[in-house]
């Protein structure tokens, strides 16, 4: 199975290079990546740049203007523009285990959306691997981590361990999952109506679940390390539109991906 890696990023280029690293470590490498870009300056470019002449996989930067949060929109371009049918989805600070990839392959299937363990970084630890510019996996016995026992990666236990949820859209989390392309499609993507940050991932794969697919969180694999930084505020606004998904049984948007394709 081959599949594309998107990576959502927007003005944090320090961040970018140590996850972008981590891919280039990965002990299965994705077969291509797509820097999903929201309008970050030339900076971001110039790791992009630097990455792509140490790895050996085509590397694409899709850019758009900086014309304010338009998280949704660089999602669906940069989907768009994936040449493979399995799409894994990361934010542009959260650096990965080295079988990141390999755990997600492991775990696809057709009509299911996985969603990964994310191991919250403290803010002390964060600012010392940017200031390097080299990350390391934190330590279990120090004050690296919030919940440290993401970090343990026991594939053997994940298939006992992982869940499955249908129709439950809490704790979604849009910086570590993955899915087939077909399914993404199916629903038109991400719901371009949705401007300010907020509820963009659980609109989404509410109707992802409207649709039949199904939800598999999958506990010590698929780790991530989240680099600190402030928590946002949802907007109501927002909350409106998936109020109003979960109502009327929505599979579908009105502005999604289908305007890239």
């Amino acid at each position: 199975m081959n599949c594309s890696l998107i990576i959502c990023t927007y003005n944090w280029p320090e961040a970018l290079s140590l996850v972008l690293s981590s891919v280039a470590d990965q002990s299965i490498l994705p077969n291509e990546i797509i820097v999903a870009d929201d309008g970050s300056s030339e900076s971001t470019a110039k790791v992009i740049e630097e990455l792509s002449n140490k790895i050996s996989i085509p590397i694409i930067h899709s850019w758009q203007e900086d014309v304010g949060w338009r998280l949704t929109h660089s999602r669906n371009r940069a989907i768009a523009k994936s040449n493979y049918e399995y799409i894994i989805v990361i934010d542009g600070d959260t650096v990965l285990h080295k079988d990141f990839i390999k755990d997600h392959k492991r775990f696809a299937q057709d009509g299911l959306y996985i969603q990964g363990s994310r191991v919250l970084l403290q803010s002390e630890f964060t600012s010392n691997v940017i200031k390097k510019n080299l990350f390391k996996k934190p330590s279990f016995y120090l004050e690296h981590a919030k919940n440290k026992i993401n970090m343990l990666r026991l594939p053997l236990l994940t298939k006992l361990m992982s869940y499955f949820k249908n129709q439950n859209i809490n704790r979604i989390r849009g910086c570590n999952f993955s899915l087939y392309k077909e399914d993404i499609i199916k629903v038109n993507g991400f719901n371009e109506e949705i401007t300010t940050w907020g509820r963009e991932d659980s609109e989404f794969v509410q109707r992802l679940f409207n649709s039949g697919v199904r939800k598999q969180h999958l506990k010590f694999s698929g780790i991530q390390y989240h680099l600190y930084h402030k928590e946002r505020i949802h907007n109501n606004i927002n909350n409106n539109i998936l109020q109003a998904t979960i109502k009327n049984n929505a599979t579908w948007c009105s502005l999604g991906i289908d305007g890239y394709l």
